[in-house]
């Protein structure tokens, strides 16, 4: 069930033209650059996004410029692991693991968990539960689950929105979405 949905879902994606993900991605920007979750954040994780999922290239360039400590992952793929960096300027990425810019230096510095407020998250597609339906590989699940104080916010277009997803022990839920369209306020499980 999961892996159809995941392939219907990739599918779909990665039919839309690019100006369209620009498009779309940019009310998205728009509607979590609004929340008080998000201008009250200090310390902000973000997904560096790829292969046509919301862009998220121009909200992280807008976030350092507003003085946003700004932590991006990089993919451990022996651990099925993400390792954090802090992201001083946008060209200190290049492609990494599954061709997704990382940090071309990963810090040096531990990152804490608990000094993030938000982390804005990628998925194939959301319940309205804030369920996700990920890769595959359980990287943001791992993540997610040691990750107590911060806010979790997905990104996603109004058609990754599904009416369900079944989840497993070690799923973890988002608490909000956010689409093109609207602010889901999720229920955690």
């Amino acid at each position: 069930m999961k892996n159809t949905s995941r392939e219907e879902l990739i599918k779909k994606r990665k039919k839309i033209s690019k100006s369209e993900v620009i498009n779309k991605s940019r009310l998205i920007e728009k509607n979590l650059f609004k929340l008080d979750e998000f201008k009250s954040s200090n310390t902000i994780l973000f997904y560096v996004s790829y292969n046509n999922e919301v862009y998220t290239h121009d909200m992280i360039k807008k976030c350092l410029s507003m003085g946003k400590n700004l932590i991006v992952p990089s993919s451990d793929v022996i651990k099925k692991d993400l390792f954090l960096s802090k992201l001083y300027r946008w060209e200190d990425l290049e492609k990494g693991s599954y061709n997704i810019l990382e940090p071309k230096i990963k810090s040096e510095k531990d990152i804490f968990l608990d000094d993030i407020n938000l982390i804005i998250v990628p998925a194939v597609g959301f319940d309205i539960m804030g369920n996700r339906l990920g890769h595959g590989f359980g990287y943001y699940d791992k993540l997610l689950e040691k990750s107590n104080k911060a806010i979790h916010i997905g990104l996603a277009f109004e058609f990754q929105i599904i009416n369900h997803i079944k989840i497993e022990k070690h799923d973890i839920p988002v608490d909000k979405i956010i689409t093109e369209k609207r602010v889901i306020y999720c229920r955690k499980n």
